[in-house]
């Protein structure tokens, strides 16, 4: 009985130990710089497309370091050393490897080129799956309502809508499509959990046939068919409400643009990991020339709690997808992203990256252009007005497979509306910067004057926008190029100190975290030169974050302060 024993606990720990052995270690490696790397930034054309290198020479934005490819040496050290590569990212500088021994890992943490390196198991331990992303939970996609079927939509512009005109006036872009902007020239980027069927189904007849859709890529499977139809169907509606051409049933908002079709999303999981594989895929698109990413995506809650975003992540700083979206905007793309649709959980507030700060944000109205209420809400955690705008996302028309359409319910597909009008936009204006397409687009918007945290800046309006690029306001000089607050923290009162080009009228509003104007001064004028305007009596406020919103009616400006 005793021998019996000891082979038991001798046959244990042989076993235990041969797992220890096959176990593979996860850790994410954050590089110190970009030594000995085969490319320099004197010569982009070897690492960035003509089209990449075109967008920064018009935007004026120099390449740098962050461009460079991950250093070759320094991924062959780690070779060497024993680990396998298995991920890496030039925007983030960082790695992530694979090794059979811990004590491999802590070599490697000596090497002088490692800046930081932790464990990052989490990211590829749990294999749960569940029946659809959670990020997904709330959208809708019903048939065709009685309201689309035997009904003849017509509009004045170029294309039959069919029961989508109704998304495409609201943003007036039917206009635009009237006077041949049509996102010609533009090439979008379109990141998304698959694109099942676009290869053969008639709403994207029109973009096969003219070599619209430029490639594709798989960021989650390498080398994976993003047309399978065991694949999800999400980007494929996506798309179709940007580039769908079904003359009758759908037009999309941008059905001349350009498409790459980008998987960095695992419909049926959900696992941090996937915020990595978005920043691949937003990486690429940089380097192939994309301007303008649509990103019907968002991240908050996943299968493993312990990887759960907390509302103070959405900072616009925090969660790894969110330094991504902000980086491409950085190369002058114009980053489009769904705000979520939490609006009546929880949780209710936008997911990452929709809290970037330079990211378009995009909400979620019915048809009759009220807030849906499932549209999730601002503002960010640092108290920053979100969304950005809205478009219509309750029965919204899309193409179903395998023809057809149906009405979608989620800001998914408000926020490729926005993105195909933005393509038509640009187009219009090529010489202007992502940065002053935003403000052309808020500005032009419903709600421009007092932006809330629940349609933002409000529906656009794109011929609006157009006009005021075209009429180069926001090329004109601001109306007032500094503007100072004091004292920050506040007690009872918050002194502004207004330097203006010109005499403005100012409507100057204090909000606080919830997205209410608690004090206000509306209709200030304002000299030419230095002028000093207060708002008083704020001793009963309670402490917290408030953003100060100074609006001219054209332009707002919004600073943090604290009390």
């Amino acid at each position: 009985m005793k021998q019996t024993i000891i082979f038991g606990i001798l046959f244990f720990a042989l076993a235990f130990s041969a797992y220890s052995q096959q176990r593979a270690y996860y850790y994410e490696v954050k590089l110190l710089d970009k030594q000995f790397s085969e490319y320099s930034i004197a010569e982009p054309a070897k690492f960035l497309s003509q089209k990449s290198v075109e967008r920064r020479l018009i935007q004026q934005i120099p390449v740098n370091e962050t461009d460079l490819p991950v250093s070759s040496s320094y991924i062959n050290q780690l070779k060497d050393a024993g680990a396998e590569v298995i991920y890496k990212s030039k925007w983030l500088n960082l790695v992530i490897i694979r090794v059979d021994r811990p004590e491999v890992a802590m070599q490697i943490s000596k090497k002088p080129f490692i800046r930081h390196m932790q464990s990052a198991d989490h990211l590829f331990a749990l294999d749960t799956r569940n029946s659809e992303k959670p990020y997904f939970d709330n959208e809708v996609i019903e048939k065709p309502a009685s309201r689309i079927k035997g009904q003849v939509y017509k509009s004045q512009a170029a294309y039959n809508y069919g029961a989508s005109l109704n998304q495409a006036r609201m943003i007036n872009i039917d206009q635009l499509h009237a006077l041949n902007f049509t996102g010609n020239g533009i090439t979008i980027g379109v990141i998304d959990a698959g694109y099942n069927s676009v290869d053969v189904m008639q709403a994207f007849d029109s973009l096969r046939a003219h070599g619209q859709i430029l490639g594709t890529r798989d960021f989650v499977q390498p080398g994976n068919n993003v047309y399978h139809t065991g694949i999800s169907t999400h980007g494929t509606m996506v798309l179709s409400t940007m580039g769908g051409n079904l003359p009758g049933q759908l037009i999309g908002t941008a059905p001349k643009a350009s498409y790459w079709l980008l998987r960095s999303e695992d419909a049926v999981s959900e696992y941090i990991m996937e915020e990595y594989y978005w920043v691949n895929a937003a990486e690429f698109a940089d380097s192939a020339g994309v301007d303008i990413i649509n990103s019907s995506l968002g991240y908050s809650t996943f299968d493993d709690p312990a990887e759960n975003h907390t509302y103070s992540d959405m900072d616009g700083n925090t969660a790894v997808v969110t330094i991504g979206a902000d980086m491409a905007a950085a190369k002058g793309i114009l980053v489009v992203n769904s705000a979520g649709n939490s609006g009546a959980n929880a949780w209710q507030y936008i997911t990452a990256p929709a809290d970037g700060d330079s990211v378009l944000t995009v909400g979620a109205v019915d048809l009759a252009g009220a807030y849906a209420y499932f549209s999730s809400k601002g503002p960010t955690a640092d108290g920053r007005i979100k969304p950005d705008v809205t478009a219509q996302g309750q029965q919204t028309i899309v193409a179903t497979i395998p023809s057809g359409v149906a009405g979608g319910s989620g800001t998914s597909f408000s926020s490729p509306i926005i993105a195909g009008a933005a393509a038509c936009l640009w187009q219009a204006n090529p010489t202007f910067t992502n940065m002053e397409l935003i403000n052309a687009i808020r500005m032009s918007a419903s709600q421009s004057s007092g932006p809330d945290n629940l349609k933002g800046w409000g529906i656009p309006d794109f011929v609006q926008a157009n006009s005021l690029l075209t009429q180069s306001v926001i090329h004109e000089q601001k109306a007032f190029h500094e503007l100072k607050t004091f004292p920050n923290p506040f007690t009872s009162r918050i002194s502004l100190e207004v330097t203006a080009n010109y005499p403005i009228v100012l409507d100057i509003r204090l909000i606080n975290s919830n997205g209410k104007v608690v004090s206000s001064l509306i209709g200030v004028e304002i000299a030419k030169g230095k002028n000093m305007v207060a708002l008083n009596n704020l001793d009963s406020y309670p402490s917290g974050i408030y953003m100060l919103q100074v609006s001219d009616g054209y332009a707002v400006t919004t600073k943090k302060v604290i009390k």
